[in-house]
This record gives C-alpha cells, structure tokens and sequence, in this order.
C-alpha cells in the first residue's frame, strides 16, 4: 500500500517516547505523532492520550526523502468531524436594495421606520466624526515645539 500525504489510516501504537508516539501503519512501516500533533489541548503526558498497543486513526502529513513519516492523530479526528461541503447561497441584495428610504410620496412629518442598516450607519458617522477629532488633536500636539532643557 502505497502511503500518500493526507490520507487516513488506521494504525497501532507500537511506542512512547517523550517527543510523540511511534505508529505501526499498514504495510509494515511505521511514523512518528509529534506531540503536539496528539490533541489540540495542550499535552504534557502523551501516555494520558494514547497507550502502546492502541489503534489510532492517523493522517500522514508528510514522507521525508530518507523515509520518515510524519503523521497526525488531530488532523484526522478533525477531518472526521468536518461537515459536508454546504451547497453555494444566492447572491445577496445590494444594500441601496435592502433600506427603505424616505420619498416625496411620505407626508411631511412622517419619518420613515428606522432599520437596523440604517442605526448603523448613524454609529459609523458618529465614530468617524470623533476618530477625526482625535487625529486632529494628536497632529496638533505633535506639531507643537516641545519646550524643555537644552542640554
């Protein structure tokens, strides 16, 4: 069995060491689970994860030149856990769609109903007026001549 990178095997423990855990793969070769390829928690004691003789499902990440292999225990539960693909969605409608706006046909007096595109616009506007501000302030300070001892 050819080993390609990125596929899903299952494998047996076969070894523990203190950097990650040995895996016996079909074929008769074995990789080597980094530890922090074990869990996505943190792992200071591999033995609390995995023990020798354990059949664990690995995704081989990489095979080096001289034919080590590098595999991961997290990445393959993580494919496993992933959803299907969803179907793409329906463009949505421009925003100049999506707000009404006031028109001559309105009687004077009546405001239009406030949506919420529209309360956001108002926070922006006043966020940006106050952002000015502040720029304006902090050039004006940093245009002024500083005044202290000349040493």
């Amino acid at each position: 069995m050819a080993l390609e990178i990125g596929t899903v095997v299952e494998g047996k423990v076969t070894s523990i060491a203190k950097f990650g855990a040995f895996v016996l793969l079909p074929g008769g070769k074995s990789g080597l689970v980094h530890i922090s390829e074990i869990a996505n928690a943190f792992v200071s004691d591999i033995n609390e994860f995995v023990q020798v003789g354990q059949s664990v499902k690995v995704r081989i990440l990489n095979v080096t030149d001289d034919g080590k292999i590098n595999l991961s225990i997290k990445r393959a539960a993580e494919q496993a856990e992933r959803p299907a693909p969803r179907p793409p969605r329906a463009p949505a409608r421009p925003v100049s769609e999506a707000r009404p706006r006031e028109t001559a046909s309105q009687p004077v007096g009546e405001v239009a109903p406030r949506s919420d595109n529209q309360d956001f616009e108002d926070k922006l506007k006043k966020f940006m007026q106050e952002s000015d501000s502040r720029i304006a302030d902090n050039r004006l300070y940093a245009d002024r001549p500083r005044r202290g001892r000349k040493h």
